[in-house]
């Protein structure tokens, strides 16, 4: 019996894909497919994303730096891996300049201070924002996102 290969892995080189900045955050988006998408987030200390509920789960990386949830109390520094459950809700909160990779399944939800929905983040809007900062920035729009 002869087993075929089956599709191409995709792959793509950080230094294939600029980075961009919104103020305080650098981003560079890896993979955006319907179900997932996958960025890597340069923060600066003292940057607080709205508190946010995950639908699907996230897996991130820390590479440098020292961030937490502020609703649970525990530092994330370089080296630590991370897993976040569906439904998950808490404020990114950056401590330390951090560079931290995050795999994501669904949507985020973003809550006002009133807890009105405030905004919706996935894949597809993240990786038009990336788009849109290359534009500003006059940087050639990258072709190696994977999809």
């Amino acid at each position: 019996m002869t087993e075929t290969l089956g599709p191409l892995v995709g792959h793509v080189h950080s230094d294939d894909l600029p980075w961009v900045n919104a103020g305080p955050v650098g981003l560079q988006v890896l993979r955006v497919s319907a179900e997932s998408w996958v960025v890597r987030n340069r923060f600066q200390a003292g940057f607080r994303l709205p508190r946010h509920k995950h639908t699907g789960s996230v897996h991130a990386y820390t590479f440098s730096g020292r961030w937490r949830y502020a609703e649970y109390g525990v530092d994330y520094v370089a080296g630590t891996f991370i897993h976040e459950p569906p439904g998950s809700i808490h404020t990114l909160t950056i401590e330390e300049d951090s560079d931290i990779l995050f795999l994501i399944d669904g949507v985020f939800i973003e809550y006002a201070e009133d807890g009105s929905i405030s905004g919706i983040v996935d894949g597809e809007s993240t990786l038009n924002a990336y788009y849109a900062l290359c534009d500003a920035a006059g940087i050639p729009r990258p072709e190696g996102v994977l999809q």
